[in-house]
């Protein structure tokens, strides 16, 4: 980790930010929430809380980020990756050391998924292969019809090239629809397939701001958060299912106007994605000898 040593930030401050920082993400998490208090289940937007494993209490908790000492801070006093030393919390060494091989795996796969050429041609037929020859009662949100049917659906899956590069998107293929990715990612594999064209590897970003909790100032974790918000509804916007009722007109992918607006979607959420990659490949390159 860098050697930079910085003054205290006092109180006046450290929690406006810590204050603003929690306003936000009350207002990102409000209705999942008021779902779950009610529970009610939501097929697009539960998915950033059931997928991926931060709580909204924790989303909401604010992290300086590493380099950073704030005053009269009590309240870090047990938090796990922090010291507090007459008062002053830090991000402690000891945990960085402790995480080192786990931040080292992620700053690899972020920088081999930014060097690599991104890719515009899936057409988001992950979610398709996931419920390919599947009846209405097997498929995972089958509260929620198929627009084409099961057999409209099979058929889009066996009309088209698939070519599915995300490993944790790939493993939830059914499994006649396995054979026809023309890739077959492997978690071994997953530095060398990712590329910054994938819904899921830009959705992802969320995941591994999460994963360096502590050390993930607050504000780049609710960026990627917001991002994988937005990503998640275009995914579903493009997938097999009806989610009319709920607000979202699909996206026809299996048509050469839908394939153009996903596309062209796709690439505008690369753009998005690119600066908060390489802030977290800096962070990782930050707390790493």
């Amino acid at each position: 980790m860098s050697n930079v040593s910085l003054a205290a930030l006092p109180p006046a401050v450290w929690q406006p930010l810590r204050d603003d920082h929690a306003r936000r993400a009350d207002a990102l998490v409000a209705g999942h929430l008021e779902r779950r208090r009610r529970r009610e289940p939501h097929p697009v937007e539960d998915f950033l809380f059931t997928y991926y494993p931060t709580r909204p209490k924790q989303l909401r908790f604010w992290h300086p980020g590493p380099g950073v000492q704030l005053a009269e801070a009590p309240e870090y006093e047990g938090k796990r990756g922090y010291r507090v030393i007459d008062g002053v919390a830090s991000i402690d060494p000891a945990e960085i050391v402790r995480r080192s091989e786990s931040i080292a795996w992620i700053r690899e796969l972020l920088a081999s998924t930014a060097a690599r050429q991104p890719q515009f041609g899936c057409f988001g037929l992950h979610e398709w292969a996931m419920v390919y020859r599947q009846n209405a009662d097997q498929v995972r949100h089958n509260a929620w019809p198929l627009r084409l049917g099961s057999g409209g659906t099979d058929q889009v899956v066996e009309s088209h090239r698939i070519g599915c590069s995300h490993f944790d998107a790939f493993r939830f293929f059914t499994e006649p629809a396995q054979p026809l990715n023309v890739l077959q990612p492997r978690r071994e594999t997953q530095p060398l397939l990712e590329q910054g064209g994938c819904l899921h590897a830009n959705m992802d970003l969320y995941k591994w701001a999460s994963k360096l909790i502590p050390f993930t100032p607050g504000d780049l974790l609710l960026d990627c958060f917001e991002l994988a918000r937005d990503i998640r509804e275009l995914d579903m916007r493009a997938s097999p299912y009806d989610l009319q009722p709920l607000g979202y007109d699909p996206i026809p992918i299996e048509t050469p106007a839908g394939k153009a607006g996903y596309a062209t979607a796709q690439r505008t959420f690369a753009t998005r994605a690119h600066p908060l990659r390489h802030r977290l490949t800096a962070l990782c390159e930050t707390l790493l000898p």
